[in-house]
């Protein structure tokens, strides 16, 4: 069985501590932006599961400068942990949908921060035009900068009714385009999505498998209370994964994702005041052990499956 630190896949953490030689933790981070699936350019309920924070529960308060909630965080973080390097991770809502000169500023003001490392940027394949990403590519000069993009799915049926707003066709050529300047991509998957089949699951995975990324965050599909989706679950259109099921589908992903794919995430713990379904999800480091035990004891590992001529079909109606 093949290990990474001490885990069945290669984890952020091995990676860290593969580049870094130690271990770090992010602070999240609110820029006070929007995004445009919200302000009336493509839509404005956003994306049918993303609750009225934009993604951004456990960011800093936007009324405070970035500064002002780095230093917080961390003061909050080093109580606990031993930790001295982090991770500025700008989370809320759409963090390159703003002009460049703002972006420059409360990017620079994160990046120049001792105790900041990396600087990890949420955003949209449909907002990153050529002068953002020569800001981002500036700035990876000084320290690096990785781009987290929202794809969710391959499948272009789910892409409408989750109301992500852009084609897949977009995804790729935000990717290529980040890939060309040295700028590491991150993809924001779904598991669970309303309609979707394990099978639809891992083709999302092996057409990731052909692109230019670094990094996947597995995310379980959660229902937030006051969204559109928490309507469709009250209303029955829908059943979420059993904690067993969503295992063993994370399980399936791993084994055929490529084993240089660093692997950011394989659950969520969704805000417990606002997290309506499903509510085992909370206990996020119980179904971490249930995942590596179950692992062990098939002899399993990311990549064991993998195969560099698999492809999926896209884009399909």
């Amino acid at each position: 069985m093949r290990t990474w630190q001490g885990k069945p896949y290669y984890s952020l953490n091995a990676y860290l501590q593969e580049q870094f030689h130690q271990k770090m933790y992010k602070v999240s981070l609110d820029a006070g932006m929007t995004c445009p699936n919200r302000d009336g350019h493509l839509g404005t309920k956003g994306c049918i599961f993303c609750s009225a924070g934009g993604s951004g529960e456990f960011a800093g308060d936007r009324a405070i400068s970035i500064t002002g909630q780095i230093n917080r965080q961390i003061e909050e973080i080093s109580r606990k942990r031993p930790v001295h390097r982090f991770i500025a991770y700008f989370q809320a809502y759409t963090n390159t949908y703003a002009p460049v000169e703002y972006l420059e500023s409360v990017f620079t003001e994160a990046i120049c921060h001792p105790d900041i490392s990396i600087l990890s940027i949420a955003t949209r394949p449909d907002c990153l035009n050529d002068e953002v990403l020569e800001l981002l590519s500036r700035l990876n000069c000084r320290k690096p900068v990785w781009v987290e993009l929202g794809l969710q799915t391959v499948h272009e049926r789910t892409a409408r009714y989750i109301r992500r707003g852009y084609p897949l066709s977009c995804f790729e050529d935000a990717t290529l385009r980040l890939h060309e300047r040295g700028l590491p991509a991150i993809v924001h998957t779904i598991l669970g999505l309303p309609g979707e089949s394990d099978q639809d699951v891992l083709e999302t995975m092996d057409y990731l498998n052909t692109q230019p990324i670094a990094g996947i965050k597995l995310q379980l599909l959660h229902v937030l209370k006051d969204t559109d989706l928490a309507s469709d679950y009250e209303n029955g259109c829908f059943q979420v994964l059993e904690r067993d099921a969503y295992v063993a589908l994370v399980i399936r992903c791993l084994e055929r994702l490529r084993p240089g794919l660093v692997i950011h995430r394989v659950t969520g713990d969704g805000p417990k005041a606002l997290l309506l379904a499903p509510l085992w999800s909370s206990a996020k480091r119980s179904v971490l052990n249930q995942l590596h035990q179950e692992m062990a004891e098939r002899n399993t590992w990311q990549g064991r499956l993998y195969h560099p001529t698999v492809t999926t079909s896209k884009g399909e109606s």
